[in-house]
């Protein structure tokens, strides 16, 4: 699923971010700055997008380097499941984002329903944790674990917002055009098999 090039620019990314945050030799300080300016030229060969601009989204972080987080609410009404329009690019996803500070992921599961698509949900259980690089989304210059959560529909009713335009439940074999940087059409029809099973152990990877 990955490309190399973008595989090794965020190891590079990631190693001179890491470097940074813990050398103490300025030697090995200026050298890790070198191998972070090396993953920016590697973006900016492939891409074509400004320097500047890598370096504000991806090259800008301190600390040791970390996978991000995105929370996923997998909602069901009898066999359809619930999508949101986005905005951004048009396409449907389930309701979700970036994981918060001071937020559990069922918590952020809850606020991402009722601020994307107006419903209140409950949290059941965690159906999947999957790396973003194994499943067949464009390529990103982030490492990303997708954490799906099965949610109980309790309320509410559809409404836009400022991330969505549209609000709906879908049958499986009736999807709309989805969101494949948000999820993909296996990852879905997997959410309806695991959904189906409380039995059904935690898919990952």
């Amino acid at each position: 699923m990955q490309l190399k090039w973008l595989e090794w620019a965020k190891q590079i990314q990631a190693i001179s971010q890491n470097g940074l945050a813990y050398s103490k030799d300025p030697y090995d300080i200026e050298r890790f700055h070198q191998l972070r300016s090396l993953s920016l030229e590697i973006m900016n060969e492939y891409t074509g997008v400004e320097t500047e601009r890598i370096e504000g989204w991806f090259a800008n972080e301190i600390g040791y380097a970390t996978p991000k987080v995105d929370v996923r609410a997998v909602v069901f009404q009898e066999d359809r499941i619930l999508l949101v329009k986005e905005t951004i690019d048009g396409l449907w996803a389930l309701p979700g984002g970036w994981a918060d500070i001071g937020l559990t992921p069922s918590q952020i599961a809850v606020k991402e329903v009722r601020e994307e698509s107006g419903y209140e949900v409950e949290p059941i259980r965690l159906l999947a944790v999957l790396d973003k690089m194994c499943h067949p989304h464009p390529p990103s210059p982030f490492h990303v674990y997708k954490i799906f959560i099965l949610c109980k529909l309790v309320g509410g009713e559809a409404k836009q917002s400022i991330e969505t335009s549209e609000t709906g439940f879908f049958p499986l074999d009736a999807l709309p055009p989805l969101s494949t940087e948000r999820n993909t059409e296996s990852q879905i029809q997997a959410m309806y098999k695991a959904a189906a099973d409380p039995l059904s152990p935690v898919i990952y990877d």
